[in-house]
């Protein structure tokens, strides 16, 4: 049998069917925003961006995983990626206004058309064997490394706001522990390319969740304790203590915590990133 789907390896089998749970409640976390989006028939300014991301990823490590033929459970996950996330471009695609159904046509034939037919073909066509294995395998984790660049976004909004709302901590928790759990994956079954990206992966689980830790007692999304008059605020902080105050009058108004929207966009495509990285 194919390794890592072997009871000749137990170790190797039990963390890609762990890696296979953690990582398809991860595809699924992007559920209430598309339920948000259905009611509201909008999307809201939200970005198409880190769906096909999450597509194109998928695609490179099924076709890594048919080349090697010998990770299956890779198979498995991104098989049940694909189309989930296929179905998050459809829902946008249907209520997304005109110049974001353009801009969305115009990067699913750009990433998941032209680029990966192009690293099919090269890779087919200019290596053989075990070289093209590496190739794609390489590009798997360059992909993978410059998407994991995608929480240091997050990371710089929880400490500008000192505020952990942007972050829920169980996404964080999540990630992390799928990170752990296919870089084991990889390490077992002597596969480089699945266990070096989720190296990176872990220790930006670690930094979000250190960040939770120092800013969960922290409620407001930068209240101050006094509110200073507008007329007195100092110029070099005028913009961010202005926002300040809307905040908090927005909060006294709904008696509820409140951030921009801009913001919270900003958050929901940064999780969806982050969950494209899972192999």
């Amino acid at each position: 049998m194919a390794a890592g789907l072997s009871w000749d390896r137990p170790w190797a089998f039990t963390f890609g069917i762990l890696g296979n749970i953690i990582s398809f409640m991860v595809y699924l976390a992007p559920l209430p925003t598309f339920y948000r989006v259905y009611k509201r028939k909008s999307t809201e300014g939200f970005q198409s961006v880190p769906y096909v991301v999450a597509l194109f990823s998928a695609m490179l490590w099924i076709s890594y995983a048919f080349l090697k033929t010998e990770a299956c459970l890779l198979i498995t996950i991104n098989s049940v990626g694909c189309p989930i996330e296929t179905v998050y471009i459809v829902v946008y695609f249907v209520y997304a206004p005109k110049a974001a159904k353009i801009f969305t046509a115009k990067l699913v034939l750009l990433v998941i058309v032209a680029m990966f037919g192009l690293i099919l073909l090269l890779t087919l066509l200019l290596s053989e064997g075990a070289k093209r294995v590496e190739i794609l395998g390489w590009i798997c984790v360059s992909f993978s490394v410059s998407v994991f660049v995608a929480p240091l976004s997050v990371i710089r909004l929880v400490i500008r706001t000192k505020s952990v709302e942007f972050m829920p901590f169980s996404l964080s928790f999540f990630l992390t522990l799928s990170a752990v759990v296919w870089f084991a994956y990889g390490l077992l079954i002597r596969d480089l390319y699945v266990s070096l990206p989720n190296v990176l992966g872990f220790i930006f689980g670690i930094l979000q969740m250190a960040l939770y830790v120092a800013y969960k007692d922290r409620k407001k999304v930068a209240v101050v304790e006094q509110e200073p008059p507008e007329h007195v605020l100092p110029i070099t902080n005028r913009d961010t203590a202005q926002k300040a105050v809307e905040v908090h009058r927005t909060v006294e108004t709904h008696g509820e915590d409140k951030v921009g929207d801009g913001d919270q966009k900003e958050i929901d495509e940064n999780k969806e990133v982050m969950a494209s990285v899972e192999v």
